[in-house]
């Protein structure tokens, strides 16, 4: 076939195809479209034809499976079963721990000022969280037990759908109008609410500036969050100014992001508080959003125990989200976050330990309201404790010889840690620290006084100890209840500094 005669069949195919298409309803229609458009916007009809084609292409395309089925024999599946080896779900113990959890004391009964052991001896309890004996108090007693026989044990189901009863939304509405803000969430775990209020908000791509101390629930929350994180040396406020500049000349000529400040307002593993004029100072001037984690200070804190927000005087609706704690000084359970109102119903929806957990049990959300109710009206129960911390205060930091206090003087949980002179001149590491406050934990046990010590975070599996970033510094932590009379206290102390003298001062650690 010639070049002509395939012109020829060519033209005779198109106009054979030309006259079966006039012949299809709409036809006309169809080309008038196509020239009108061709004539305004060829572009767009050379987009519109590119898309028919691509079309035309897919539904002509052989389909095919996305999921390639490999099939085994028994024979094949056991072996895989036999070679698969799980991981372990927690980092194993160290010979450290194991030594250390065979002379664990074990409590039996109610927790007290003066609690009572498995082997019969009564010691006094300076290690639990019991810091105004609220555990002891019969009202509270009476309360809960009401609560309970109305209520029942617990809800049984997530807030969100019959989890929420009036008791709960009763402490919300407590917790708020103590801090003075405009609206408030409960959760009903202490540890998964800061830990699910951060992801709640930050994202991957938004940037976190934190303090280096901050506690181990907070960590997971930003781990969690898979946010840009910066940290920021330890309530250093200068050094806070200067990520702060760099993080916005950074983002100075990139997207629009979420940024936020995170610190704890009493911090767990130093006991000194944040700098919170300060905090938002810097958090207007350079337009960052404050989460600020009141866990230890709120029901400590204060004329009312309000938190650090009444301790300094600044007004609580300046922090975007207050974070804090149900369990410990209040000595019921669960956390809370308060906000706005957008902040708090956000949350409602998107908070995984607030939608995939059951509610707060009822009668832990009665004794929390109670607790904050009697901080409130009975002055006298914060300066009973804060009369006890100068107790015991006075008994061992002025006076030891070998560890000073680095918590704030109204913290009940004293944090003892080793003189750096001290450290300096014995040449003692941190594995040296930690046995050495370990075996003065031990020496105030045995002489019925109960005290623990401040553990180090635990590294995730496969990370390399170098690589394990900030950790408290080894220190003996003692919890100050106002359970004990002002003598029992001083005796308390003189017991732990002379316990502490006795361990430095033996063969193991003077030489």
């Amino acid at each position: 076939m010639d070049l002509q005669e395939t012109q020829n069949t060519l033209v005779r195919l198109f106009n054979d195809a030309n006259a079966q298409f006039h012949k299809m309803p709409g036809s006309a229609i169809i080309l008038r479209y196509i020239k009108s458009s061709y004539q305004d916007d060829p572009v767009r009809s050379a987009i519109e034809l590119l898309l028919f084609l691509f079309a035309v292409r897919y539904m002509l395309s052989p389909s095919y499976s996305t999921q390639k089925k490999v099939k085994l024999t028994e024979e094949e599946i056991d072996e895989l079963v036999d070679e698969w080896t799980p991981e372990p779900l927690v980092a194993a113990t160290t010979p450290t721990d194991e030594a250390e959890n065979e002379k664990r004391p074990v409590l039996v009964g109610p927790t007290g000022p003066k609690s009572k052991l498995s082997n019969g001896r009564t010691v006094t309890n300076l290690a639990s969280y019991n810091f105004y004996n609220f555990v002891g108090n019969e009202m509270l007693k009476e309360k809960a037990i009401q609560t309970l026989r109305t209520y029942g044990v617990g809800p049984c189901g997530p807030p969100g759908f019959y989890g929420t009863q009036d008791v709960h939304m009763k402490t919300e509405a407590d917790v708020a109008a103590h801090l003075g803000m405009p609206a408030c969430i409960i959760y009903a775990q202490s540890f998964s609410t800061i830990s699910s209020v951060i992801p709640s908000f930050c994202k991957r791509g938004d940037i976190i500036v934190a303090d280096k101390a901050v506690n181990f629930p907070t960590r997971k929350g930003i781990q969690i969050s898979r946010s840009t994180v910066r940290w920021y040396e330890h309530n250093d406020m200068e050094d806070l100014d200067r990520v702060l500049q760099k993080v916005t000349k950074e983002q100075a000529k990139k997207p629009l992001t979420r940024r936020f400040i995170i610190t704890e307002g009493m911090f767990e593993n130093t006991g000194d508080v944040s700098d919170l004029p300060k905090l938002v100072e810097l958090k207007h001037k350079y337009k960052f959003r404050l989460i600020l984690d009141e866990t230890w200070s709120y029901g400590v804190l204060g004329r009312t125990g309000r938190g650090l927000t009444e301790a300094q005087n600044v007004d609580a609706r300046e922090i975007d989200m207050i974070i804090g704690s149900l369990s410990g000084p209040l000595c019921a359970a669960g956390g809370f976050c308060a906000a706005t109102n957008e902040v708090v119903e956000h949350q409602r929806i998107s908070s995984s330990s607030y939608t995939y957990s059951a509610a707060l049990p009822a009668l832990l959300a009665t004794t929390a309201s109670e607790t904050i109710s009697m901080l409130q009206e009975q002055p006298e129960i914060l300066t009973a404790l804060r009369d006890n911390i100068k107790a015991m205060r006075a008994q061992l930091d002025p006076r030891s010889d070998w560890v000073k206090c680095t918590s704030n003087v109204d913290n009940p949980i004293m944090i003892l840690t080793l003189k750096p002179e001290v450290v300096a001149s014995k040449g003692w590491n941190t594995e040296d620290q930690t046995q050495l406050l370990q075996d003065a934990v031990d020496e105030c046990l045995t002489n019925s006084v109960l005290v623990t010590r401040v553990k180090a975070y635990p590294l995730g599996l496969g990370v390399n100890p170098r690589d394990e970033g900030w950790q408290p510094t080894p220190a003996i932590k003692v919890c100050v209840t106002s359970g004990l009379t002002k003598k029992e206290t001083e005796k308390a102390g003189i017991t732990i500094r002379h316990a502490i003298t006795k361990v430095v001062k033996s063969n193991k650690w003077s030489k």
